[in-house]
This record gives structure tokens, sequence and C-alpha cells, in this order.
């Protein structure tokens, strides 16, 4: 993915872990001298970015330089033996969220971080974002968080099992899925009849 075509409300990019402390539900106080930029890292090294650039603000001096370093996380959940369980994922592989006072030194300090390719648009000069570009990260991030996520998909005309609900142990077949609402329509033989069940992701299960 090309850095300078990163698009904020992509599926794809940054939580807070390590110092990474979890973004707050509320906006930032962003009225300080330093600002927010995106840095591109290699998918999975995210955490280990963040602990590099806290030990590497250290040994070099520029500790008062940096502030938070967030990298948005979303819970999801999957079935386990019937038992539903709640894990954390990165919202943006790839991808974390730096607040520093820009210069020509620092820029180059966090560039040569190992495992940080660069950062996100700009090039040699990358534009901070605003306010609102972090808020809504940071909204997205809480948001999501008030009601995880399925970590399963689903396929039209997939086989499944309904675990929970009036139709417990039914089986039916997969007729349309939204993914928005984590909801499922599945058609279920019910005397002799296909009728049409509306059941939420976690109410079913594949059927291996």
């Amino acid at each position: 993915m090309p850095e300078d075509d990163f698009e904020l409300e992509s599926p794809a990019p940054p939580a807070v872990e390590a110092e990474t402390a979890e973004a707050s539900s509320g906006p930032l106080d962003l009225a300080t001298t330093k600002n927010w930029y995106i840095i591109h890292t290699y998918s999975g090294f995210e955490n280990k970015v963040a602990e590099s650039l806290r030990g590497r603000a250290q040994a070099f001096g520029f500790n008062e330089r940096l502030g938070q370093i967030l990298i948005p996380t979303e819970e999801v959940f999957e079935l386990r033996n019937g038992k539903k369980v709640t894990s954390k994922r990165l919202l943006y592989p790839g991808y974390v969220l730096i607040e520093m006072e820009m210069d020509d030194e620092l820029w180059h300090a966090v560039k040569d971080t190992p495992r940080v390719t660069g950062f996100v648009g700009g090039g040699n000069n990358p534009v901070p974002l605003t306010a609102d570009e972090v808020n809504s990260i940071l909204y997205r991030q809480s948001n999501v968080g008030d009601r995880p996520k399925p970590k399963l998909t689903f396929e039209r005309n997939e086989t499944v099992r309904i675990t929970e609900g009036p139709f417990t142990n039914f089986s039916g077949k997969v007729d349309e899925i939204n993914a928005d609402k984590s909801t499922l329509r599945v058609m279920v033989t019910i005397f002799g009849r296909s009728t049409p069940v509306e059941l939420d992701f976690e109410q079913v299960e594949k059927i291996q």
C-alpha cells in the first residue's frame, strides 16, 4: 500500500499498547507544540516499534519532544468449543500514530527506527494530522469497542448451525450477510418449509 495513498477511513491502518495507552473516549487536547503523524511499519511489529521509539528517545535525548504513541485496536470475538472468546486486533495493521515536535533531527531519528519504513504522506516533510483526523481515529476505536465484532466471516449458501435462541441446533444456509451490523439471514427448514431467520453472527457457528 503506497504511503501517500493512505486514507484515514480505510479499513486497513493504527491502537495503543506498550506505552500505548488506549485511546480515551473523548477528544484529545491538541493545544500543544507537538503534532500527530502516521508512520508505516512492518506489519506485526507495531508494538516493537513503539518500544524502540521510547528506547531511542531516552538514548538520544529527545524524550521531551515525543508525546503519545498510539496503535489503535478493536475487540473481536470468536466461538471456540461453543464458548465466546474475546481478543484484540489492530484496526490499522502496519501503522502507528506518533505525537512529536517535528524537526529534521527527529524526523531522521524516527524514520531510522528499526522496522519503520517511513512517514505516511509528504516525503521528507510529512504533513501532520488535523485534530479532527486524530479524533476520528480515536472515536472509531472507542466506538468499535462498545460492541466487539465477530472474528468470523461468512459466505452465501454456507451451512451454519444456530447456537442461541428458539431455533438452537437448527441448521440452515446463509442467504444474506450484513457485515456492518454483524447479522445474517439464514434459511431454516421449519415444518417442511424454508423460513428466513435473522440472527447475529454470534448466534451461529460454522459446520465443519
